[in-house]
Formats: C-alpha cells, structure tokens, sequence
C-alpha cells in the first residue's frame, strides 16, 4: 500500500519543491521509494506550470539534490489520495485546512517544522523569495531539519499499516 506525502507553500516555487526533493532523498535513503510516493504543490496557481525558482534549483543542486520541478496548485479533490499533506507556514496550514472537505482531511494537515524538535516555538518556514540566496540557504537547512523526524512519522505509519 503506497503512503503519499504532499508538500504545500504559495506559489510551488521555493519552499515545497525543496521540501519535495529533500524528502524524496531521505525516502529513497531508507529504501522505501516503492512505499512512499513525494510530491508537492501550492495553495495558488500562479506559476503553474514553471519550474522551480533557479535560487531552489542551484541550492538543491549544490547539495546533491535533484531539482527536477513544474509548480501546479494543490486542488481540494487530492485530500482523498493523499495521507499527509506538509504545509510549509502556518499561513498555508490554515489554507489547507479551509480547503480539506472532511474533519478527516483536515487532520491530514500538519507544519514541517513540528516534525524538527529542535524548531522552537516557530514553526514558519520563511518565504525566500523575496530575499537573498541566503534565505534559500536557510529554507534548505530547516526542511533538512524537520525531514528525518517526518521520515521517522511515515515509516512508524507504514509499520501500523503492515501490523
């Protein structure tokens, strides 16, 4: 049975596709590609059908990520196919929780940071867009944080699924 994981911020551009890429890496570490599908989208359709902003690409590249990405918009239909859906701000999480058409799916909703126990109080992943490399930078060393305890979440799921 496939775990399908959804990573969500504004535009599909920055923070979700890195988010995307760097747990599709911690997913195939673990060897559970075939368990665990990984993708991601936004809460708008702005930049629909563009790939990821080149500052994402070259950070993810630099790390020995792949980069490989076209934005689309999350769409309240997909709840149904998805177990957890990944907000990267508390902004997003509040989005997708207003969208989710069950109690259900609503509860599917959960911040990448919650799974970083070192995050603090703080659970935002700060938009880099508007910035520096060096919020990209930043983006990549918070999802990197929060991506082993999510990892640890998904293969804890698989195993309650396999019991």
């Amino acid at each position: 049975m496939t775990y399908r994981v959804c990573f969500v911020c504004t535009g599909n551009i920055c923070r979700s596709p890195m988010a995307e890429s760097v747990f599709r890496a911690r997913v195939a570490e673990a060897g559970l590609e075939d368990l665990v599908v990984v993708d991601s989208a936004g809460t708008g359709g702005w930049h629909e059908g563009e790939p990821a902003d080149p500052r994402t690409v070259s950070v993810l590249e630099e790390h020995g990520y792949d980069s490989e990405h076209t934005a689309r918009q999350f769409l309240p239909s997909w709840f149904s196919r998805l177990d957890l859906v990944i907000a990267l701000d508390t902004g997003h999480l509040r989005a997708l929780r207003r969208l989710a058409p069950t109690e259900e799916d609503a509860r599917k909703v959960r911040l990448l940071r919650s799974y970083d126990p070192a995050a603090g109080p703080d659970l935002d992943v700060p938009d880099p867009y508007y910035g520096g490399r060096d919020g990209f930078e930043e983006c990549l060393e918070m999802v990197e944080a929060a991506s082993s305890g999510l990892l640890a979440a998904v293969q804890d799921e698989l195993e309650g699924r396999a019991a």
